[in-house]
């Protein structure tokens, strides 16, 4: 994902206008941010956008804006999303990959994955999941299964996937079977593919 792959999302937002001033507008005065931020729904509406998959018009506008930003980007996403509504946090995370901040927000990671609000923990578990560690990775992958979020939008998970994700997803499976419930097909076909190697080993 890229600024200018965002920017191409955008170019049907019904004001495109008024997201070129409101960069413009942070990248020299960063403190704008915070009302841009929370206008950026009203601007550019909440519709899905063609490309990239899974995100918003207004998830795509305020990644940009926080990548617009000419310096404090970890500091900023920080106080946007503690005062931020559910869809001001998923732009944040969105927007995390996007900005140099090395591994300073994975707490914010944290905090999504802890909600019951499925659009959040499937935000947190984009490309800039690559920082969590490793045991709360698998915490949160099997948080998607429980609550139904699809697999598909854990970043990275066929090469991170392991043997005590497999571990965890069968003893799942198992409290399912028991209880005469199915586990979802994704999870299903993620835990095969993880144990078949093992068996034919």
């Amino acid at each position: 994902m890229t600024p200018d792959r965002l920017r191409a999302a955008l170019r049907g937002v019904p004001d495109p206008q008024w997201l070129d001033a409101a960069l413009r507008r942070v990248a020299t005065e960063p403190t704008a941010i915070g009302r841009f931020f929370a206008a950026a729904a009203r601007r550019c509406g909440r519709l899905p956008v063609p490309d990239p998959p899974g995100w918003t018009a207004d998830e795509a506008a305020r990644a940009l804006l926080l990548t617009a930003l000419p310096h404090g980007h970890a500091a900023a996403a920080e106080t946007l999303y503690r005062q931020g509504d559910a869809a001001e946090k998923r732009g944040v995370l969105r927007a995390l990959p996007l900005l140099p901040i090395g591994a300073e927000c994975v707490p914010l990671l944290h905090d999504a994955i802890r909600t019951n609000d499925t659009r959040l923990v499937a935000a947190a578990l984009g490309p800039y999941a690559r920082h969590l560690e490793q045991a709360t990775w698998r915490q949160a992958v099997l948080k998607c299964v429980f609550t139904g979020v699809p697999l598909a939008v854990v970043d990275g998970l066929p090469e991170r996937a392991d043997g005590e994700l497999a571990r965890m997803l069968a003893a799942f499976a198992a409290e399912r079977h028991a209880a005469g419930r199915d586990m979802p097909a994704d999870a299903t076909d993620l835990l095969r593919r993880l144990t078949i190697p093992t068996t034919e080993a």
